[in-house]
């Protein structure tokens, strides 16, 4: 059973800190009057595009958005069929399912968590239009096979990128490969407290998306689609612009973090730790572990806790385990055993910028102490 809390300090799973930047930044917007979409959207599209080396960057209203949106400007809807990860958030599969989809699930490596592409190979049908690789904790799936699958088959490649901004594959950024969709929520690297970001280079695809986040309308009241309103707000743009400037030194922190704990964790047997994979580049967005077999992951997170540490488990089922998918026909489940030990055995620990060398003593205490238990 959990263990209570002790009474001093607890380090916690994530921080958000916006400074004084954010606060002038925000009081901008108020004066002006202007606090729906506006000229503060367009510099936050201008920068985050910079930052994900796209010609793209549209700007809606949260991640799930993005992902709805991104389905919706390929055309994606009942008859067809789309290939994503069964080890991810219910936003992906909401998404899909929103979009009238099927979604059939592939299996994953343990090695970085995402899709595996011998996998997605194997569930390809004729009626697949679309592949939704997920970047989970922070570092791309092992893009290059599944980029060649979506070529040679002629499927829209949609990356699920909610926690991987800035993340590269080979030099590029994720997002870039094919559609991407990002969230800035409030625990995110970059948050807006609640936003999502588009990515593309295709011209073509990106005034779609601008018309559907914007009911429609080409120009006011020139309705050319049936549309919505997906749009951000200036507010929540003044929010994430400051955090850009500031986003490689944070990610250095989550590199060294990310680093600390290896080093003081990697001599416990059975523990498996993360690591970043060759040719890419880990944003660190959580610090993901898998508990050895014979753990009892209740048992380890409340010991954490009584040690003044919290823990996360993302995820703890498989995203179609849940009630309401099991009762739903277009949720295609075939079995995926990595990803079924992996949602069993894994916890995530404190890696956020604002840990101190002490902080990551008292981690890796803790968990060779919760093991010991």
């Amino acid at each position: 059973m959990p263990r209570p809390p002790r009474t001093d300090a607890v380090i916690p799973i994530s921080v958000v800190r916006l400074d004084r930047r954010v606060e002038e930044r925000v009081l901008q917007v108020i004066r002006s009057g202007v606090i729906a979409q506006g000229p503060m959207v367009a510099e936050f599209e201008e920068r985050f595009s910079e930052l994900a080396d796209v010609s793209h960057a549209i700007a809606v209203n949260n991640g799930t958005t993005a992902l709805v949106a991104a389905m919706q400007a390929h055309g994606l809807g009942p008859g067809d069929e789309v290939i994503t990860s069964p080890f991810t958030f219910a936003a992906t599969l909401n998404a899909i399912l929103e979009t009238g989809a099927s979604v059939r699930f592939s299996d994953i490596r343990v090695e970085d968590f995402g899709l595996d592409a011998k996998s997605v190979n194997v569930r390809t049908t004729a009626a697949t239009r679309a592949v939704v690789p997920v970047h989970l904790y922070g570092q791309s799936v092992d893009l290059g096979p599944i980029v060649q699958i979506c070529n040679d088959r002629g499927l829209a490649l949609i990356e699920d990128a909610a926690q991987a901004h800035g993340a590269t594959y080979g030099g590029k950024s994720v997002g870039s490969f094919g559609t991407g969709c990002f969230s800035f929520y409030a625990t995110k690297n970059l948050t807006s407290g609640e936003g999502g970001v588009i990515t593309t280079n295709d011209d073509e695809l990106a005034a779609r998306l601008r018309i559907l986040r914007n009911q429609g309308m080409r120009a006011r009241y020139e309705y050319v689609v049936a549309g919505h309103n997906y749009r951000m707000t200036d507010l929540q743009a003044a929010v994430v612009i400051p955090q850009i400037d500031e986003y490689p030194g944070q990610l250095s922190r989550r590199r060294a973090h990310a680093a600390g704990l290896t080093e003081r964790l990697d001599d416990i047997p059975g523990l498996v730790l993360p690591k970043e994979m060759p040719g890419r580049t880990h944003v660190w967005h959580q610090y993901t572990v898998l508990l050895p077999e014979n753990a009892d992951r209740e048992d380890f997170v409340g010991s954490l806790l009584g040690s003044g540490v919290t823990a996360g488990v993302y995820y703890p089922r498989l995203v179609h385990e849940y009630e309401p998918y099991q009762r739903d026909a277009r949720v295609v489940v075939e079995p995926t055993p990595v990803a079924s030990d992996v949602s069993r055995r894994c916890v995530s620990l404190p890696v956020h910028p604002y840990l101190t060398d002490d902080d990551l003593d008292v981690i890796a205490g803790a968990v060779k102490k919760a093991l010991k238990s």
